[in-house]
């Protein structure tokens, strides 16, 4: 969705649904009470087809506000074609997921559990023939091609196939082959003969460059909640993470419907909230505060409260003040 309004500037109101999670902060903040938030429940379960937000664009002034507060990048305002948030006047978020790409293994734990499917992983890993050496030769003449060899093979590297009748051939692949020796010690008639050097002689030496594990992670800024699932994951403490909002979610006192319910657990974008006999549980370390458990919770049993937001370099005093009511 977009709204675009020319005069002395050029002025453009972008929504992008997509990384909208429907919060509602920037309903809540909105000056002009131009926008609304949509029934989030329906629209997070996939009931009804359509944005969380909708904006008049009778009222809305294009102001920004909004898409300042918005720390998911599902609202963006322009100038002139220029985006308001690289403009050094304009409101600065400070969190962010940042990874250290040489402590990073690429072994895809932080791909698995992102939520968002922000984080992709790819990797090249070094062939077998370089990292095991060893010899495998079959005496065909005293094969009698029983096939026990394919079978027992864990790496599926022995083939035997029928030419004619009574006619076979057997081939090894040593790409696939990791000299475990199975085979020889498996075959009735001894026909097989293998070794492994790594076995036979000890450890030796291979060049870095032939057993490294090479790769790349690609972190999609657009999608990421900062959520904190990949640092907490990460095995070599390669990714850090600064979530938009500090403070402390809880539960009250009013009876949970989780059994029946399960308002909350569905629309988390985090992952962040499951329901355990009956009730709903919080993990505080992968909860954002982002509020939109609290916007569907019809027991209104979940609170939040937000005691700081990494947004700075807020110039504006009306602003800051609409800003400081989302937290306390």
């Amino acid at each position: 969705m977009r709204i675009e309004r020319n005069g002395d500037q050029v002025r453009c109101l972008d929504y992008n649904s997509e990384n909208c999670i429907g919060c509602g902060i920037c309903v809540d903040i909105c000056p002009t009470n131009s926008l609304k938030l949509g029934p989030v429940l329906p629209i997070a379960r996939g009931l009804l087809k359509m944005d969380y937000v909708s904006v008049n664009e009778d009222t809305c002034a294009l102001c920004g506000l909004c898409a300042s507060a918005c720390a998911f990048k599902a609202m963006k305002c322009s100038i002139n074609g220029e985006d308001m948030a690289k403009m050094e006047v304009y409101p600065k978020w400070s969190h962010e997921t940042a990874v250290n790409d040489d402590a990073c293994v690429y072994c895809r734990k932080c791909e698995t559990v992102c939520p968002r499917d922000a984080i992709t992983v790819t990797r090249t890993l070094p062939k077998r023939a370089d990292l095991v050496i060893g010899e495998i030769e079959i005496n065909e003449d005293e094969c009698i091609n029983c096939g026990v060899c394919e079978e027992m093979c864990p790496a599926e590297a022995i083939k035997i196939k029928e030419t004619g009748k009574n006619s076979y051939s057997i081939s090894v692949d040593e790409d696939k082959c990791v000299y475990c020796l199975v085979c020889k010690r498996a075959c009735p008639e001894n026909a097989i003969k293998a070794a492994c050097r790594l076995c036979s002689y000890g450890e030796y030496e291979l060049d870095p460059e032939k057993y490294s594990v090479t790769g790349k992670l690609i972190l999609d800024e657009e999608d990421c909640i900062k959520c904190g699932w990949c640092e907490d994951i990460c095995p070599k403490e390669a990714v850090t993470v600064i979530k938009p909002f500090e403070g402390e979610i809880s539960t009250g006192n009013t009876e949970c419907k989780g059994d029946s319910c399960h308002a909350c657990q569905d629309v988390c974008p985090c992952n962040a909230i499951t329901v355990v006999d009956g009730k709903a549980q919080v993990n505080p370390d992968h909860c954002i505060l982002c509020g939109v458990c609290t916007n569907v919770c019809p027991q209104q049993n979940i609170v939040i409260k937000r005691n700081n937001m990494n947004l700075g370099n807020v110039r504006s005093k009306s602003w800051d003040k609409i800003l400081s009511n989302l937290t306390e």
